[in-house]
């Protein structure tokens, strides 16, 4: 794979299993400090980290997962590999802290207003890797593999420049009917208004928009469509956005009319707002 942005811009794409081919000849034949690009959606990483390690058996693989924002990314490496031998470290859920920077909520992101193209500001945590990269190639001599969503990989390119230049290598890792379908599963089947409740802005952000993706793709089973739109307006309710939960519920009965679980859910949502509406009128 042609590392240069401008001739990978140019290439078509190749097949899924072509670029995950080349990731691991790239990932064999490196050593050192590197610096990899991976374009994939949550769940392929996560299949990505058990698989990675089983095909390449001879580099120590560690997993570095972000589960809130950070605003520098050094002293959480630094301390996550201090005392293990370490060739190749994953790192998933850098897009946290970017949706913590950026401070748009779920009503901006669901209605269309959400572009991380038009903005131009630099998060604490990229400037930290512009001006750090000397200090993680010197002391940090592994190959750093950052599992991205596609815009977030765009995001970085035009935020954090002189650290992506550094790269070894950009993979895409493209979607199939297999995927869409496995990552529509496990959404529905993850879903549940309880754990809703209990997630970060960021984490529900980023749930929004993994729904929000399978909902686009062309390969989406039509079974799935109405009950990815049906669990969206759950987690828009449990994220106080009424508004656009029952646009979903919406979306989701024109589908599937006889969903009983869609309307009772609608009728709580409506039931909800106009409390609201009728508390604010009271003031």
């Amino acid at each position: 794979m042609n590392p240069n942005l401008s001739d990978w811009d140019d290439d078509l794409p190749p097949e899924p299993e072509e670029a995950y081919q080349d990731l691991l000849r790239a990932l064999k034949r490196k050593s050192g400090f590197g610096l990899f690009f991976v374009q994939c959606t949550p769940g392929e990483a996560d299949n990505l980290i058990i698989k990675l390690p089983q095909e390449i058996p001879q580099k120590k693989i560690a997993v570095l997962r972000l589960v809130e924002a950070i605003d520098n990314l050094y002293q959480p490496v630094a301390e996550f590999i201090k005392d293990k031998q370490v060739d190749i470290l994953l790192i998933k859920g850098l897009e946290y802290t970017l949706y913590k920077y950026e401070k748009r909520n779920l009503g901006e992101i669901t209605g269309g207003k959400f572009q991380f193209s038009s903005l131009t500001n630099v998060p604490h945590i990229l400037s930290h890797l512009n001006q750090q990269r000397e200090r993680f190639r010197d002391d940090f001599p592994i190959i750093f593999v950052f599992l991205f969503r596609s815009f977030l990989i765009n995001y970085f390119i035009n935020r954090a420049p002189d650290f992506f230049d550094w790269r070894s290598g950009v993979f895409e890792l493209l979607t199939t009917p297999k995927v869409v379908e496995q990552e529509s599963t496990r959404l529905l089947l993850e879903g549940d208004y309880e754990e809703y409740l209990k997630l970060t802005p960021e984490q529900k952000i980023e749930r929004v928009i993994e729904i929000q993706d399978l909902l686009i793709e062309k390969h989406q089973p039509e079974n799935l469509y109405a009950s990815l739109l049906f669990e969206l307006g759950n987690l828009l309710f449990a994220a106080k956005e009424d508004e656009g939960a029952i646009a979903s519920y919406d979306q989701a009965l024109k589908l599937k009319s006889d969903d009983h679980q869609a309307w009772n859910n609608r009728g709580n949502t409506l039931g909800k707002l106009g409390r609201n509406e009728e508390t604010i009128a009271s003031y």
